[in-house]
């Protein structure tokens, strides 16, 4: 899990790459690339990085990636043994030739890709859209798909539907030394999030002093070490709530909180409700364990 500046292959009948992605042996880098990329998830429970931003993954999240804004879709797949399934473009900004991309009709198109620097997700009526135009996609090729992505962007340019995900003041810093470090942090995270993992752990990988290494980490990510992985586990705690009837205690353990207290401090913060309360609303049917 290393991060690498990536240079995506794009179509060259159609002037851009179009993916059907579903596998059970899923790893994404933290990494970046020159070009955009349009991300459907529909299936890939976990959570994504985009920027300072970090988000859990819910069924059809669909995000736009801007060039060169480092980005992670981890999946974590305890409890979950169905394969990930994503849709995705991934294009240059002027994929259709520099003549094309200076017409007048494209300025909205122009404006999005400027919009999409700090990353974009899209929801409502435009998801539901952009969702069938990108299963057509999947099951053509040509002329019909370049139709279907030009459609696709039509209707991202002009959607009020949208958020952007990083924060306006985020910087991209692209050391590669740096981003290497952040790439180990995510992996090292990733893997004993049911465990205790403590600053000096982390520190020390790094090669970095405690002081040091809380500066390094909130200026790539906007948060505190502890709070980072905080969100992860309450992260990872709503699926489990959402998806399995394991008691909240048990919940809790594989999620990392040393005691139940300390987890529905933590989830309560988060989320402005206790995790009892977020399984009734997910699913009535479902008692608090």
């Amino acid at each position: 899990m290393k991060l690498v500046f990536q240079t995506l292959t794009v179509g060259s009948e159609e002037g851009f790459a179009f993916k059907s992605l579903r596998t059970r042996q899923f790893e994404c880098p933290w990494h970046f690339h020159p070009e955009y990329e349009l991300i459907l998830t529909l299936h890939c429970p976990g959570y994504r990085m985009v920027g300072d931003n970090i988000t859990p993954l819910r069924r059809g999240d669909l995000v736009l990636v801007g060039a060169r804004l480092p980005h992670i879709w981890q999946h974590d797949a305890h409890g979950d043994t169905a394969p990930v399934h994503f849709l995705l473009a991934q294009f240059e900004e002027n994929f259709l030739g520099d003549a094309c991309q200076k017409l007048p009709a494209m300025a909205p198109i122009r404006q999005l890709f400027r919009r999409a620097a700090v990353g974009l997700q899209f929801t409502g009526r435009t998801r539901d859209r952009v969702d069938g135009l990108m299963r057509e996609m999947a099951h053509t090729t040509g002329l019909r798909r370049l139709v279907l992505f030009l459609t696709v962007l039509e209707a991202l340019a002009a959607s009020r539907e949208v958020r952007p995900i990083a924060s306006a003041g985020f910087t991209v810093e692209l050391n590669p030394f740096n981003q290497e470090r952040m790439a180990a942090l995510l992996k090292f995270i990733n893997e004993r999030i049911d465990q205790p993992i403590r600053l000096s752990e982390a520190a020390r990988m790094t090669h970095l002093s405690e002081g040091a290494f809380s500066r390094f980490f909130q200026r790539h990510t906007a948060r505190t070490f502890p709070a980072f992985v905080n969100e992860l586990r309450v992260g990872r705690a709503c699926r489990l709530l959402a998806e399995t009837e394991q008691s909240i205690t048990d919940i809790a353990l594989a999620c990392g909180f040393a005691n139940l207290s300390n987890f529905n401090r933590q989830f309560q913060r988060l989320k402005r409700t206790t995790p009892s309360e977020f399984r009734r609303r997910i699913n009535p049917a479902n008692m608090a364990k």
